[in-house]
């Protein structure tokens, strides 16, 4: 049996071959690859191969396929005209002026997008029908249906049956069998009888094959309206995917099914897309006509809603059902002062307030062109205080009667940060509806751990709990006072006071309910070490519409204020509380001597206290000790020379500038303006200052000098040298040899160079000052060197171009040069 067939099979696809003009464009049936797959594997390949097909399609052992749906529609390239919530919220912060007011809003309702019609939009690829879906028992079979229909018991056999046009099947060794007007589950029973009375001892399943094609049309407002194939399975909703969904004027509302010229159904998408109720979606026959006409009035919705969009409307649709589209009312809503802006009768815009919480609201009508805005609640929290500041945990917390302080921070070590100020807290109270405050301190610490006490205070819904640490105080002080200062409308003096002096937080604080001076201090974290307690300046303003103002001043003793409970001074707004320091009151000061003497290290000092003296704390010098060496350093001396640094660096960019732009000098060069200028960045500032310790030695007063906190001595041993250095040809230190002249030394370093400049020759001697063969008459050239001296020839300024401050960069980066030298050497 099986041999037949194959030669049947074999001798069929031969003469098509024959009689094919292009065997490439032969594309066989369904039918025709189901018998292929009952022959051999070889015969499956080599037909496939004639056939240019997919051998797995003929494999009887190739897995089933993936049935996927062709994608018929593109999406649209649509816009998005929504801000972002940035742009959202920087609009929200603007200054709400009216015409700002009115931008905000109507750029809101310019972002609204029509619901529902991003679900169907897109445009059709392509017009083939979708035929890989189930079929329902109640499908209608017709002329072009496949049933499929598999025969096994006795005897085992597979038939594809095509419904012909009469609407009949014709069954092998059963003759033609009518399925007009049969369901498919009408037909299935039908072939079963069938089968079960002529062919004893087999049964049959039968399924339902390639289904028929059908052809619809899709006219109105629709995307891609014409005439499309489909799946005969398919329904209206189908049909507006595949033609693409409908166009920005077509109602979702009213789509409408024609059938030989009559409307057989209507389709109101909201029913789907809002409840999932797809009864209105009915399947479809060849010629119907799926029609989508305009759009009727449409209501916009914005606000507080959870879906903000335009929706269309049908008649006699209320506020209710436009609430129920925009899918309810965000928690945040405030439904009852809701706004509607409408189109009059003569076409002038009006607003009508509507109450969403009130049956008259929800009942009433909506006209076409209506915005609906619904406004938000207030974000003012109402039973609710506030912790902030130096707390583990700060946030809003519930208020509830008799709520206490200790309450909501029952621990200092659970509660509190370690470095909250447990004497000073505030508590901030609104006291009308105006947001008007006043200002409360509060012991914490006390409340705290004696929580029956009048420190623990009872608390107030809206109340604010501030807790002081020692860095954001004045971060958390800021908008008490600023609110403060706003609050005072009518002239009134705003509820501030000062404290200045030697405190520990000096500043402006508000005047809480019943300050008073102790108050102010423990507010300013107390007093600083040295504060002067036996007179305090409390100065007071006093206003008088007759007088003017009027300034007292009053001593006050902080022994008493801090210490007598009968002392208390009370404060009024614009007091200013000065707290003094100690006469003679200095902070410790300390200076360095190092180097040859007996007691080397860092001595404690006071005001007034000199160089000499701290000398002979030290034990004096050693025997070693040189003293026109020592090099003395000062902070305020380096502050000032780190301060003419920068200076020098200025002129010398601007003369550099200069120089540049003068036609008729050469211009410096790049690399050599650059080298002086990167010199002088890394020239180390010391702050040398010239001290003749001799002179001190032998009681000159003149020599010695008032100590000043940082000052450092330094006092190296006798040095036996002489260096040369600058634009000499080997810069070198030499031995110091007495007899010897400048000149000598000099030569001994192998003269001068091409480029320098013998005439600015200078010597720094050992105690850091200069001399200059130029400045006096009796300097020649055979003046006596002493031991530490040095020698520095400069660079010739006119090689460099003419730049007249090289002489004193270059000068400064020796001095500075050997001062570093003679500190490192200790």
């Amino acid at each position: 049996m099986l041999h037949k067939t194959k030669n049947v099979l074999i001798a069929g696809l031969s003469a098509l071959i024959i009689f094919s003009t292009q065997v490439q464009a032969v594309t066989p049936s369904p039918q025709m690859i189901e018998q292929f797959k009952q022959l051999p594997k070889s015969e499956q390949e080599r037909i496939a191969k004639q056939y240019g097909i997919d051998p797995s399609m003929l494999s009887t052992s190739a897995t089933a396929t993936k049935i996927e749906n062709p994608q018929v529609v593109e999406s649209r390239s649509t816009e998005n005209n929504v801000l972002d919530q940035s742009e959202d919220e920087s609009l929200t912060q603007q200054t709400k002026t009216a015409a700002t007011v009115d931008a905000i809003e109507s750029q809101k309702e310019q972002q609204l997008k029509p619901f529902g019609y991003d679900l169907f939009a897109g445009s059709p690829t392509t017009f083939a029908p979708v035929s890989d879906v189930p079929v329902p028992a109640e499908y209608m079979v017709g002329p072009g249906d496949t049933i499929n229909v598999q025969l096994y018991g006795k005897e085992n056999n597979n038939y594809q049956l095509v419904v012909g046009r009469d609407g009949a099947v014709q069954f092998p060794d059963l003759g033609p069998i009518s399925l007009v007007g049969l369901s498919f589950a009408e037909a299935r029973n039908l072939l079963q009888d069938k089968i079960a009375q002529s062919m004893i001892g087999i049964n049959a399943n039968i399924t339902m094959g390639e289904l028929r094609s059908i052809r619809i049309f899709v006219a109105g407002d629709a995307y891609k309206p014409g005439s499309y194939t489909v799946s005969s399975l398919s329904t209206i909703t189908q049909a507006l995917f595949v033609s693409g969904g409908v166009n920005q004027i077509g109602s979702l509302r009213n789509i409408q099914l024609k059938r030989s010229g009559k409307t057989v159904g209507t389709l109101d998408l909201y029913d789907l897309l809002m409840r999932g109720d797809a009864s209105g979606d009915k399947r479809l026959q060849s010629g119907d006509v799926v029609f989508i006409p305009s759009t009727g009035g449409t209501v916009s919705v914005m606000g507080e809603v959870r879906r903000p969009a335009i929706y269309e409307l049908k008649s006699n649709e209320t506020m209710a059902d436009v609430i129920k589209m925009a899918s309810g009312l965000n928690p945040g809503a405030y439904p009852k002062s809701s706004v509607v802006e409408r189109y009059s009768d003569k076409s002038v815009k009006t607003v009508i307030n509507v109450d969403l919480t009130a049956n008259s609201g929800l009942s009433t009508l909506v006209k076409n062109g209506d915005v609906l805005n619904v406004k938000s609640a207030s974000n003012r929290i109402d039973n609710a205080v506030t912790l902030a500041g130096a707390v583990i945990r700060p946030g809003k917390y519930q208020w509830k009667n008799a709520l206490k302080v200790a309450d909501l921070l029952p621990s200092i070590w659970g509660n509190l940060t370690i470095t909250a100020d447990l004497d000073y807290s505030l508590l901030v109270r609104e006291i009308n509806q105006r947001g008007d405050i006043e200002v409360h301190r509060v012991a914490l610490g006390k409340a705290i751990t004696d929580p029956f006490s009048l420190h623990n205070v009872v608390l107030q819904p809206r109340d604010t709990l501030l807790v002081f640490d020692y860095e954001d105080r004045e971060k958390l002080l800021e908008p008490i006072i600023t609110q403060l200062k706003n609050q005072s409308r009518f002239g009134d003096a705003a509820k501030l006071v000062s404290i200045n002096g030697n405190v520990r937080f000096p500043g402006q604080y508000p005047l809480t309910v019943n300050a008073d001076v102790k108050e102010l201090i423990i507010a300013a974290g107390g007093l600083e070490e040295g504060a002067y307690t036996m007179a305090a300046e409390l100065t007071r303003q006093e206003v008088s519409q007759t007088d003017g103002v009027t300034i007292q001043h009053q001593q006050l003793s902080l022994n008493d204020v801090m210490n007598n409970p009968s002392s208390i001074v009370e404060l009024q707004s614009r007091d200013i509380l000065t707290v003094r320091t100690l006469p003679d009151w200095q902070e410790t000061r300390w200076v360095t001597v190092k180097g040859e003497v007996k007691f080397p290290g860092t001595y404690s000092i006071q005001r007034g206290e000199t160089l000499k003296g701290v000398i002979a704390r030290a034990g004096g010098y050693t025997d070693n000790a040189a003293l026109k060496s020592a090099v003395f350093l000062r902070q305020s001396v380096k502050d000032k020379e780190r301060l003419e640094l920068a200076k020098l660096s200025d002129e010398l960019r601007r003369e550099i500038a200069a120089k540049a732009l003068t036609k008729d000098t050469p211009t410096v060069g790049y690399a050599d303006a650059q080298l002086m200028l990167k010199e002088l960045e890394n020239v180390e500032v010391v702050g040398r200052l010239v001290v003749d310790l001799n002179a001190i030695e032998l009681g000159i007063d003149e020599a010695n000098l008032d100590l000043e906190d940082a000052d450092a001595l330094y006092v190296p041993s006798k040095n036996q040298t002489v260096s040369v250095m600058g634009q000499v040809q080997h810069p070198s230190t030499h031995r110091f040899k007495a007899g010897l002249t400048f000149d000598q030394y000099l030569g001994l370093s192998g003269g001068p160079r091409k480029r320098a400049d013998e005439d600015r020759a200078y010597i720094i001697k050992a105690d850091g000052s200069v001399a200059m063969p130029n400045e006096s008459s009796w300097f020649t050239s055979s003046t006596q060197m002493e031991p530490g001296d040095t020698i520095i020839v400069p660079l010739d300024t006119e090689y460099k171009d003419s730049l007249t401050l090289w002489q004193q960069v270059t000068t400064i980066i020796y001095n500075s040069a050997i001062a570093v030298a003679a500190v490192a050497t200790l």
